[in-house]
């Protein structure tokens, strides 16, 4: 199918989302898949789709930024952070400054206030969360989950911090209130700095490794001496120390 760099001109043009520091054949594969969906044959009767449709559109950017995720995803990491990851940085700072980024639809941010939660009051988490999709942020403020997507959630957490709610579950406000939600783009915008933790999960694998290389090198200036970078099961840095980075754990680094 033809057309795709001139796709990619209009589409950063139109959203500033560039999709040349995405994998090729992995991006291009999801855009034709929406593109046989709609019965159409290339990409520039797409793009017009997307320029003239706002539901076309919307999909299209859900479907861009993969929104897959789940409280407690990967368990064994998140008990790495409870026994050994947050302790170390409680014992620096009592009112740590943590970063979710490419939050999708909330369900990260909102494990890490729970996992906060047995170490601190809740008036002292705050969670600064980020993603580029404006509806995956919409469902992530609501905080509105189904049965399947709480079953990795600690028993004694579901009672605590979830209603019921019709066959669904919403999560408490007073745990809505610990995490702001904002969009951003993380190929263009500039990073916030002073954190003592960034979790970044199951996004770089999409990138290119240019794109990742840049990434890494922000994340590194956005954090704190003495701070925690905390990557995805399948995004192990070959060569932490490139960035100033000291690998901890499987799946951690450090910032001395």
């Amino acid at each position: 199918m033809e057309g795709y760099e001139k796709f990619k001109e209009k589409v950063f043009a139109k959203t500033k989302l560039d999709l040349s520091l995405y994998k090729e054949r992995q991006m291009k594969r999801r855009i034709e898949s929406l593109i046989s969906r709609h019965g159409l044959s290339d990409f520039e009767s797409y793009y017009k789709l997307l320029d003239s449709n706002k539901n076309a559109f919307d999909e299209f950017i859900n479907y861009l930024t993969i929104n897959v995720s789940e409280f407690y995803r990967n368990p064994n990491q998140w008990d790495v952070l409870r026994a050994e990851i947050i302790p170390a940085i409680l014992k620096r700072t009592k009112k740590p400054k943590i970063w979710s980024a490419a939050c999708s639809t909330g369900e990260e941010p909102y494990s890490l206030v729970m996992c906060l939660s047995e170490f601190l009051p809740l008036k002292d988490i705050k969670i600064y969360a980020v993603d580029f999709d404006d509806e995956a942020l919409n469902k992530a403020k609501i905080g509105m989950y189904t049965d399947k997507s709480i079953k990795g959630v600690p028993e004694e957490f579901v009672k605590k911090y979830f209603e019921p709610i019709g066959k669904g579950f919403r999560i408490k406000d007073e745990i809505k209130n610990c995490v702001e939600f904002r969009k951003m783009n993380l190929l263009l915008d500039e990073y916030p700095k002073g954190f003592d933790m960034i979790v970044c999960r199951n996004v770089m694998i999409y990138f290119t490794e240019e794109a990742k290389d840049e990434m890494y090198k922000k994340f590194y200036a956005s954090l704190n001496s003495e701070s925690y970078f905390f990557v995805g099961s399948t995004e192990q840095i070959i060569q932490p120390q490139k960035y100033g980075f000291e690998s901890n754990r499987t799946f951690f680094y450090y910032k001395r």
